[in-house]
């Protein structure tokens, strides 16, 4: 059953329905915060053994529409800092909008663009982007550090320009999220985003003084309430005090869900349409 308020809040957006019934079938145990920080209930005995046909491996049929294949290429972006190997779903040229989903350590490419693994929800991202006439990249980063930053950078301009200006939206999975913060102190880069979704990552204690903070642009949250890799609570703190100030930010709790959780359970339509009409 979707939670009251969530299925109607999901639909405000330009992203059209893609699997709601299923993807976005989440109950909500706990709000606060006029709904901005919301307690999800996860079950992994429902959520995962009663949702894949393989835990962990494979989705059920039901879950994964393969059509977003037709316009899925793996290719290798020239870009300032160097040659950077991406799966690019959907538009090259004049997309509505962009997603760039920056895996964690041991991730590459792949992870962001198999549509079979957790529980099938990079086969609906990929799905929302193309139906609406969207771009996805998923890159392979291979170093959490400044080099990486200027590639998501890179990345990050040449999706703005070949859209011709239209909303970028970053996130970031686990140690993703390294690179996440690092975009927030990049002025010029900030310019040409339009919000971030950080999933399971580790907190940044010093994102108000980042440029992302100065723009008010809008960031979401998802973790984990058993994530033993990065602590939900120190995450929740920066979302506290960031919220009490009157930032636009939101924050889903996965209810006794681990390290990967936001991964498989992050509803991306309600997300990106969030995050595109702040």
């Amino acid at each position: 059953m979707v939670a009251q308020g969530a299925a109607a809040e999901g639909s405000k957006g330009p992203l059209k329905p893609f699997k709601d019934e299923l993807f976005s079938a989440q109950t909500r145990i706990e709000t606060r915060d006029g709904g901005d920080y919301e307690v999800v209930d996860y079950q992994e005995m429902r959520d995962i053994n009663g949702r894949d046909e393989e835990p962990e491996r494979r989705v059920k049929r039901a879950w994964v529409d393969l059509s977003p294949r037709s316009a899925q290429a793996d290719e290798t972006l020239n870009l300032a800092s160097g040659p950077l190997a991406v799966t690019r779903v959907g538009k090259g040229e004049g997309a509505a909008f962009t997603v760039i989903f920056i895996h964690g350590r041991d991730g590459d490419r792949r992870l962001g663009s198999n549509d079979w693994r957790f529980g099938g929800n990079f086969n609906r991202l990929k799905n929302l982007v193309v139906k609406n006439g969207g771009v996805y990249y998923a890159p392979t980063i291979r170093r959490f550090d400044a080099n990486g930053v200027r590639q998501v950078a890179d990345l990050i301009a040449a999706a703005r320009s070949a859209s011709g200006g239209k909303p970028v939206i970053l996130s970031c999975a686990s140690m993703g999220s390294f690179l996440c913060w690092g975009i927030t102190r990049e002025a010029a880069t900030v310019r040409d985003l339009k919000g971030m979704l950080v999933m399971g990552g580790a907190p940044d204690p010093d994102f108000p003084k980042s440029a992302f903070h100065e723009a008010g642009l809008p960031l979401w949250f998802t973790h984990g309430s058993a994530d033993k890799v990065y602590k939900a609570d120190d995450q929740a703190a920066i979302y506290a005090q960031l919220h009490a100030k009157g930032y636009p930010v939101r924050f889903t709790l996965f209810n006794t869900g681990s390290h990967g959780t936001p991964v498989r359970m992050t509803d991306w339509r309600r997300v990106l349409n969030w995050l595109l009409t702040r």
